[in-house]
């Protein structure tokens, strides 16, 4: 999982929420930090998310986007409605409406939370009640 600025927040949280409840390993990564480690685990057996709504730093995760793909990696990119470009880069894309880009973290939780739960859905698991998981934690 791939975000930029504030959506790398949205990244971390996409990840947490596949490995709670499919059990897949994923991670959430600043985009900016790819080619430090993430890019060495790109194959054409990889799924790469890239959260790629309009914003000031767009044409940078477009170039996310061409090095996964150069690498054979399936890139399912969440993006923003109207956007004409991305889906010349990406494998899959799932479009957000339009908003200014403080507010895309809300609309890109929607379609990362769907992904974890048809993912999960898919595999068989449990969504109502996932393994090891507790509702709350207290801190000591």
């Amino acid at each position: 999982f791939l975000g930029r600025n504030i959506n790398f927040p949205s990244a971390l949280e996409g990840a947490l929420k596949l490995k709670e409840i499919s059990y897949i390993p994923a991670e959430g990564y600043a985009a900016g930090e790819m080619k430090h480690g993430p890019i060495a685990l790109i194959d054409e057996y990889r799924a790469v998310v890239c959260i790629a709504v309009a914003s000031d730093t767009y044409e940078k995760i477009i170039s996310n986007i061409q090095e996964a793909r150069a690498r054979k990696g399936k890139v399912l990119a969440i993006a923003t409605e109207g956007d004409k470009t991305i889906k010349d880069h990406a494998s899959f894309v799932i479009y957000i409406p339009k908003v200014h880009q403080i507010l895309s973290p809300l609309l890109v939780a929607l379609p990362l939370q769907l992904l974890a739960y048809y993912v999960s859905v898919k595999r068989g698991c449990d969504v109502d009640q996932p393994r090891n998981l507790a509702k709350s934690v207290t801190v000591e």
